[in-house]
C-alpha cells in the first residue's frame, strides 16, 4: 500500500464570500499540487473540500497522513462524526450539524484509504503548510 502525504488548507475572502482550497501530495519525491474555488462558501467549507479532494485525487486505495490547520475538519472526522450519525446529523445542542452533506462525502472517501489525521499549527513556518494556504488564497483571489 503506498503512503502518501497529504496536506490541505482552506480560505475564504470574507467569511462567508469567495473561497479557494489547496492541497500538496507527496508520494516519495514527488510533489503534485491542486487547488480549486468557489464563489459564495465558508471558510469551514473549504477547509472540508480540501480534505474531500486530497483524498479524491488518490487513484488507489493508499496508507494517508493528512495535515491540517483546521481543529474543525480533525476534530470533526476523529471525534464528533460517529455521534453526529448516531443522532440522525443532530449536534448535542439538538441543531442540525452544518456542512452535513461535506462530512458524509469525507467520511466516504476516508473509508478508502488508512488515514491518520494530523493537526499542524497555521502560519507558523511548516514549509508544506505555508504552500497549501497560498494555494487557498490564490485560488480564493481568482473569482474575487
Amino acid at each position: 500500500m503506498k503512503k502518501i502525504i497529504a496536506y490541505t488548507d482552506g480560505s475564504c475572502l470574507g467569511n462567508p464570500g469567495p473561497g479557494g482550497w489547496g492541497v500538496v501530495l507527496i508520494y516519495n519525491q514527488h510533489t503534485k499540487k491542486i487547488s480549486g474555488h468557489a464563489e459564495d462558501t465558508t471558510n469551514n467549507k473549504m477547509e472540508l473540500t480540501a480534505a474531500i479532494e486530497a483524498l479524491k485525487n488518490l487513484k488507489e486505495s493508499c496508507k494517508v497522513e493528512l495535515y491540517t490547520d483546521s481543529q474543525y475538519v480533525k476534530n470533526g472526522i476523529t471525534q464528533w462524526l460517529k455521534n453526529w450519525e448516531k443522532n440522525g446529523f443532530k449536534t448535542a445542542n439538538k441543531k442540525d450539524v452544518k456542512n452535513k452533506e461535506l462530512w458524509i462525502l469525507l467520511d466516504e472517501y476516508t473509508k478508502k484509504h488508512t488515514v491518520t489525521w494530523k493537526w499542524v499549527k497555521a502560519h507558523n513556518g511548516d514549509k508544506y503548510n505555508e504552500m497549501v494556504d497560498e494555494l487557498a488564497r490564490s485560488a480564493a483571489e481568482k473569482i474575487r
